[in-house]
Parts: structure tokens; sequence; C-alpha cells
């Protein structure tokens, strides 16, 4: 019986405990997370509604609003699936105390028999007399033995019931802990919601304005892109004809490298989801592929790589070592600077100032230009981009996660 108590006792907490570690794990990863959204949401703020005084287009305050809003319901995804876990969680201790507590009253009930039963034999003379009353050396021995044995159990048990109390205590104490956490997070999400609620109305607000006007931009939009494609084309174009130009008289679909080239493109590789970030200071407000418009949902834009907000004036760098392969000056659209490391390319667009040239060797985290500053929108930003040779990748994937 009481290797059956032991046993469950064991479980019991081995359960507990592991499912803890499990869940613990899973609440530091969101919180992690939570973390992250927060200081976007903070960027945002800073850096697309720190100038309130200036009368924007209702097409900007809407793509901005937009920006701020998928955020927050990023946010509150978030918060919720922390409550969920506190919440099995807080179950979890509820029935480990319920059982802890039940083992408890078993050991205080079992322990008790045991002092009734000493106290009703408690004299030395009785035990003395159990001794002296045996009809062999053997039995005396065997029962001296069960004295030891009886003394050491209800020792034990004493010792059990005062660690089962501690137990307890501290599931208690985690329990309060884990209650008043799960409050702070309801508290926390119910504020984002409401201001949530407000900026979805704003923003309904404003798109009831554009409506007359939803055509004009829709056709400006459609043009943006038109533009944006024929860029993304020269950049294939220039890539594909350095290739073939380092190949001379072989055709194929890769550069010719050298040894160090070779060894550059294998550290580029190897610091994927470890590269600096093109900026100092921003935030990432449109992701890279095939999405609809933030404003005109009926627009489609595609983004071969994503678009960071930035303080105006901030500096471009590249985020590993290379060499410049071009220099794009597209008409109608701000300059792009193409940066080789080995097989791979990033692309810096939309720049204000370049501080490189053609053929020039650079490396991580040189100023190589500047963002460019939107006049209408008082946005400054800049696009970042990652080509497998010709191929665009996820350039999110490549970056330090901040």
């Amino acid at each position: 019986m009481r290797t059956c108590v032991k046993a469950l006792i064991l479980l019991l907490l081995g359960l507990y405990y592991t499912s803890a570690v499990s869940q613990s794990s899973q609440q530091l990863e969101l919180k992690k997370k939570r973390k992250q959204i927060e200081n976007e949401i903070k960027q945002i703020n800073e850096l697309l509604f720190l100038n309130n005084n200036k009368k924007l287009d209702a097409f900007f305050e809407i793509e901005n609003l937009n920006i701020k809003i998928k955020r927050k319901e990023e946010l509150v995804k978030l918060t919720n699936q922390q409550i969920n876990i506190i919440t099995k969680e807080i179950e979890k201790n509820l029935s480990s105390v319920d059982s802890l507590t039940l083992i408890l009253e078993e050991s205080k009930e079992s322990y008790k028999n045991i002092i009734v039963k000493s106290y009703k034999t408690k004299s030395g003379k009785s035990r003395l007399m159990f001794l002296l009353s045996s009809e062999t050396f053997f039995q005396a021995y065997r029962r001296l033995q069960y004295m030891k044995q009886y003394a050491s159990f209800r020792k034990k048990q004493s010792i059990k019931i005062s660690d089962l109390i501690l137990q307890i205590e501290s599931l208690n104490d985690e329990l309060d802990f884990k209650v008043q956490n799960k409050q702070s997070l309801i508290k926390e999400n119910r504020d984002i919601q409401r201001s949530l609620l407000n900026e979805k109305k704003q923003s309904s607000s404003l798109v009831s304005q554009l409506r007359k006007k939803e055509k004009k931009y829709k056709k400006d939009i459609e043009q943006k892109e038109k533009l944006t494609a024929q860029i993304d084309k020269e950049i294939k174009r220039l890539i594909s004809e350095a290739i073939a130009k380092s190949r001379a008289t072989t055709r194929s679909n890769t550069f010719a490298l050298t040894p160090e080239a070779i060894e550059l493109e294998k550290n580029f590789v190897l610091n994927k989801g470890k590269l600096s970030w093109p900026v100092t200071r921003g935030v990432i407000i449109q992701r890279f592929g095939t999405q609809a418009h933030p404003v005109v949902k009926t627009a489609k834009i595609k983004s071969n790589g994503i678009i960071i907000a930035t303080p105006e004036g901030q500096s471009v760098r590249t985020v590993f070592d290379g060499e410049i392969l071009s220099v794009l000056k597209f008409k109608g659209s701000n300059p792009t600077i193409l940066v080789r490391h080995g097989n791979y390319i990033t692309a810096y667009k939309n720049l204000s100032k370049v501080f490189v040239k053609k053929g020039e060797k650079v490396f991580s985290n040189q100023n190589i230009g500047e963002v460019f500053t939107n006049k209408l929108s008082g946005k400054s930003s800049v696009q970042f981009s990652v080509f497998d040779k010709t191929t665009a990748v996820n350039p999110q994937l490549w970056l330090l996660k901040k």
C-alpha cells in the first residue's frame, strides 16, 4: 500500500512537471513573439504616425492604419493563445492539488492510526515483554527488527506528510501567480481590442470616403505594379547577363566562381537567418509574395522582397560581404543596388542616394546608400530582396529575427 501511494505521488508529480515544462516552453515562445509584435507596433506608431499634424491623403492614412491593425490582430491572437495555455495550466494545478490533498488526508489518517496504536503500546515494559516472550532467539531478533521498522515507517510517514504539505503550498503559490498572470493578460487583450475596434472604425470611415476614387487608386496601383514588374525584369536580365559574361562561351544558369567566391557563397548560406538588417532601425510593412493591396482589396500586389519603413535619412547597409553587381537607375523609379555574394544577390531598392559603383567590393554593414522619403505620404522605406541566381526568395528568412 505504501509503495502504491508513493508511486502515485511520483506519477502525479511527474505528469504535472512534464506537462509544465512543455507548456512553459510554449509560453516562452509566445511571450517572445508578443514582445516582437509589441516592438513592431511601437515602431509603426513612431515611423508612420509620429507626425500627426501633417494632413495625409486618406489613401495613405488607411494604408498606415491597416498595417497597424494587422499587427494588433496578430497580437490579440497570440495573447489568446497564451491565456488558453495558462487556463490549462491552472486546471492541471487544481487537479494536482486535489489529488495531493486526498493523498495527504489518507496519509494523515494512516499516521493517526499509527500514533494511536503506538500510544497503546508505548510503555518500555510492554516492548520489553514483547521481546522476552519470544520462544526462540531468532523470533526475538525478528521482533526487534519489526520494532525498528515500525519506528522507521512512523518517521517516514511524518516526513511524507511534511513533504506533501510543502508540495501543496508550492502548487497553490504557483496557482495564485498563474491566475494573476491570466487576469493581467485578459486586461491587456481587452485594451488592445478596444483600440483595435476604434482603428477599424476609423479605417472604415476613410474607406467610405475613397469609394468614389477607388477606380483611380486601382489604376495608380496597377501602373505602379507595372513599373515594379519592369524593374524586376531588368534585375533578372542584369543577373542573367552577368552569369553569361562570367561563363564566357559556356552556357549555364550559375556564375563561374573563383575559390574565394565559392567560400563567400558558402558563408552567406551558413548565415541564413542571421544576416544583419539593411537598416539599423525599421519595421516590415509589406511582406514577400503576392497579396491583396492593404487599401484597395480588389487590387493585387506582387512583391519579390520586403518593404521596411525607416526614419527619414536612414542609411542603407549591405547585409553581407560581396561585390556591387549593378547600380540600376530605371526611368520613373528610384535607384536600386545589386550586391553579389557568389550565386546569391541582394537588392536594395527605393534609394535617394547611392555611395557605391559597379565592381566595388563591399563589406557587411557598409553604408551603400540612403532611403528615399515620399513627400506626399511622409513615409521613408527601402525594399530588400534576395535572389538565388535569378529566382527571388523570401528575404525575411535570411535576416536576423529582431
